[in-house]
């Protein structure tokens, strides 16, 4: 696993032992990025279920001003924490360790541009992680939420909390699905 482009380009990255965590493979990771790269310069971006936090740190090396990454589990916050430490992007990374849902809480960004979600696949987290962003400030109509799932998860629940999905992109085993707040009528 690597940094794929940006300031920090080939630096290998730790991934957490164990697991625990699926890594995005680098293939995946490119397509995204290749999706989001308008998007990320100057961004804040968000990396909750961050693993080894290689989306948030592949944002930074593109070019985002600063990235938020949320992990609850000790092994991989301090995969993360080694991880920003050797790309040396500490000053533009926060790390917060503390499960997702109330780590929304702690961002403090008046406009978050980027919010990208790994969860584990089992664990139901997306509808509560999407119910807290509806009342969050910083979620606004061109904050582009991005939640990568399996393929047969269905997502028709987003419009319950004030959202919509503007747009899928299916791979072999998983797929992101690409949302935005509802607009306004």
């Amino acid at each position: 696993m690597r940094v794929i482009a940006g300031e920090a380009r080939s630096l290998p990255l730790k991934s957490p032992e164990g697991q625990d965590t699926r890594p995005t493979t680098d293939r995946i990771k490119e397509t995204l990025f290749n999706i989001l790269q308008g998007d990320i310069p100057g961004s804040i971006f968000v990396d909750l279920c961050s693993g080894s936090g290689s989306i948030g740190i592949e944002a930074v090396s593109r070019g985002a001003k600063r990235a938020y990454f949320v992990e609850n589990a000790a092994k991989a916050a301090k995969c993360i924490q080694d991880n920003l430490n050797f790309t040396k992007f500490t000053d533009r990374s926060v790390l917060l360790k503390q499960d997702v849902v109330s780590a929304l809480g702690s961002i403090h960004e008046k406009e978050v541009d980027v919010i990208f979600m790994d969860p584990p696949y089992q664990a139901g987290l997306e509808e509560p992680v999407l119910s807290a962003l509806g009342h969050a400030s910083y979620v606004t109509e061109d904050t582009l939420i991005i939640i990568e799932a399996e393929l047969h998860k269905d997502f028709s629940f987003t419009a319950e909390y004030g959202f919509e999905v503007v747009r899928e992109k299916k791979y072999k085993t998983n797929k992101h699905v690409f949302i935005k707040r509802q607009k306004a009528e």
